[in-house]
């Protein structure tokens, strides 16, 4: 069993924009988790939430950038456990953006869920992209409009 989260999305914003709230930490937190990132390729980094016992999680995704071309690519490993040292979900994520005459195609890829017991992760996490996405594009139509969605 080896899964994979796609997901495309649009948005009416150049790819500056976008990519922006993939790799600007304090966005990132507004929209995904508190982190520690930097658009450095070999940089690793944390994603930190509450702990999730029931997926056998601690709340501390280890990650690490591995591939970066402005405003087109970015992926990073994934990787969480118990807390342990011990690694049970390790994944990579892909971002792509492309420019279209209206906006930019934004393509996510989180690949690697090969264990059945990563089956539970990606369950919630399949929707759990878009519910986080959707949290970008509500910024970004707040911001137009003159307000905050915080």
């Amino acid at each position: 069993m080896t899964k994979s989260i796609n997901h495309q999305f649009f948005f009416p914003h150049k790819p500056e924009v976008v990519w922006e709230y993939l790799t600007n930490a304090d966005l990132l937190e507004l929209w995904l988790m508190k982190n520690d990132f930097q658009p450095v390729i070999g940089h690793d980094f944390q994603f930190r939430t509450k702990p999730i016992p029931s997926l056998n999680i601690d709340g501390i995704m280890q990650c690490r950038v591995l591939e970066l071309v402005p405003f087109k690519k970015l992926s990073y490993s994934w990787q969480a456990g118990p807390g342990d040292g011990s690694v049970t979900l390790d994944t990579k994520v892909l971002w792509t953006l492309r420019q279209t005459d209206k906006g930019t195609e934004l393509t996510l890829v989180h690949s690697g869920f090969s264990e059945i017991e990563n089956l539970a992760i990606y369950n919630g996490m399949t929707e759990g992209w878009v519910q986080n996405i959707n949290k970008i594009i509500a910024d970004l139509n707040a911001a137009s409009q003159g307000t905050t969605s915080n």
